[in-house]
């Protein structure tokens, strides 16, 4: 019997190298796929926990506001307006090391209840009082550092003394972007001071986890965009073939130095660069909101439309898949603008400035059905002290207790938990600490905050360090 084999006919050769021909074809689209993978960290991750909320839009308030003038109602302070009182200061013992008597100071501003919650609010945010029942307030707050520099620093990084990742970075690098053509983590009006840069910095997270700021504080709100985003030079032909050729230079670098970090945010960033030419401007230009929603935020206003702008920028980067945003109301100045040491009238100023565009922000996202996934966090660095500081017109710094609100993203609605003393000086029920806050942003946004981490210098790091607890009484 003849064991040799048929040749295979024309047809079958053909067949079974088409066949080959795919299935070399799949494997290179998966290899790309693999590799884009690897090169792109801002792909969308899988949370630690269901999470309640997709997003973070945090209104910080630089320079300490005074909570017993805004929402932490004292009687006392009235009662005992002008007598001596020794206050245990953390700023007066790190400076004096004794405890000394104080002014007692009451609040230049009436209180009054509102909502079905009841919750008391000073004259001094009339709006915003009309969203307490959406509100979920903590009055327990706490935190470290005495100053504007290592307070505000550890607001937003978890550390005083040490380069750590902000807030907004450990969100993306956890979570990665909604988005691929913004940014996931963008500041709005950042200031330069009390820690600049390092307020949206990624430290020694891969860089493309970074902040991306848009415009300065001192500058207009109105002419604040990001950078370079259009070449007038060349036409739109043109920016694409520059593109296409860097990008090929940009594959052959990676190919021959694999896994460098800084090498792939660098490209990372000229494709996300290219991609936001294209949709970026469009979402940071205000002119095509309807002129109701602009008088929503105070747009248009003397005082209210600088902020407003901010806030409703934030708005449309929210809705358009941004991570994180920061909307800043603050200066370059050393004395930041609620910081009142000697005239705490000011603060009707920067309530007033203040007061209409966070209060539209949360109309116009309540209206849009975007509250329910969006985390509003509105606060400051620290409070203010119940006295009148070297019984002047004005308060001193109060890490001890204060107060901040969060709003949306699974917090209870018309809610107050923690309490300060009598006085409003130390919490004392409840209390929350800064690292606590971040933890239970964290666990709000899906992740947890204790499988959160980086290895970095032989050690691993997380945004609450050994520290933190996920206050989870707030949930709803």
């Amino acid at each position: 019997m003849n064991t040799t084999p048929l040749l295979p006919t024309r047809r079958q050769a053909l067949q079974s190298i088409g066949c080959g021909f795919g299935y070399l074809a799949a494997g290179a689209m998966a290899r790309r796929e693999a590799e884009a993978a690897v090169a792109n960290p801002l792909l969308p991750k899988t949370p630690h926990v269901v999470p309640r909320a997709k997003r973070v839009i945090f209104l910080f308030m630089q320079g300490g506001p005074s909570h017993v003038d805004m929402f932490d109602y004292k009687p006392l302070l009235a009662k005992d307006n002008g007598k001596l009182r020794r206050f245990d200061d953390a700023r007066v013992l790190a400076n004096t090391k004794e405890i000394k008597e104080h002014r007692v100071f009451k609040s230049r501003w009436r209180f009054r209840q509102y909502g079905d919650c009841g919750q008391h609010v000073s004259e001094l945010f009339p709006h915003i009082a009309q969203h307490v029942d959406d509100l979920c307030f903590l009055k327990g707050m706490h935190t470290e550092g005495v100053a504007h520099g290592p307070s505000t620093l550890f607001m937003h990084t978890g550390s005083i003394n040490l380069v750590w990742p902000s807030v907004g970075s450990w969100l993306l690098y956890g979570l990665g972007s909604e988005n691929e053509n913004l940014p996931g983590f963008v500041t709005i009006q950042p200031s330069m001071g009390n820690g600049g840069p390092r307020n949206y910095s990624n430290a020694f997270l891969p860089a493309v986890y970074q902040g991306t700021p848009v415009g300065r504080a001192g500058v207009s709100a109105e002419v604040a965009k990001i950078q370079n985003l259009s070449n007038e030079l060349l036409s739109v032909g043109e920016q694409q073939e520059q593109f296409e050729l860097l990008r090929a230079l940009n594959a052959e670098q990676l190919s021959r130095r694999p896994g460098d970090q800084e090498l792939e945010a660098v490209i990372n960033s000229y494709e996300l660069a290219w991609r936001m030419q294209k949709h970026a401007p469009d979402v940071l230009d205000l002119s095509n909101e309807p002129e109701h929603i602009r008088k929503m935020y105070g747009i248009g206003e003397k005082g209210t439309d600088d902020y407003g702008r901010e806030c409703l920028m934030a708005r449309r980067l929210a809705e358009s898949g941004v991570r994180y945003i920061q909307v800043n109301y603050g200066d370059n100045t050393n004395n930041p603008r609620w910081d009142q040491h000697s005239n705490i009238q000011e603060h009707a100023t920067h309530a007033f400035n203040t007061d209409k565009p966070v209060a539209g922000l949360l109309s116009d996202l309540k209206q849009r059905g975007l509250l329910e996934d969006t985390l509003i966090w509105w606060g400051g660095e620290f409070g203010r002290t119940p006295y009148a500081q070297n019984n002047g017109t004005g308060r001193d710094h109060n890490p001890d207790g204060f107060t901040v609100f969060l709003a949306g993203g699974g917090v209870k609605p018309g809610f107050s938990y923690g309490a300060t003393d009598e006085y409003g000086h130390h919490a004392v029920e409840r209390k929350v600490h800064m690292h606590d806050l971040h933890a239970t942003l964290l666990h709000l946004l899906g992740l947890d905050h204790e499988r959160l981490t980086y290895r970095y210098a032989g050690r691993g790091f997380r945004l609450t360090d050994i520290h933190g607890r996920v206050v989870r009484d707030i949930f709803a």
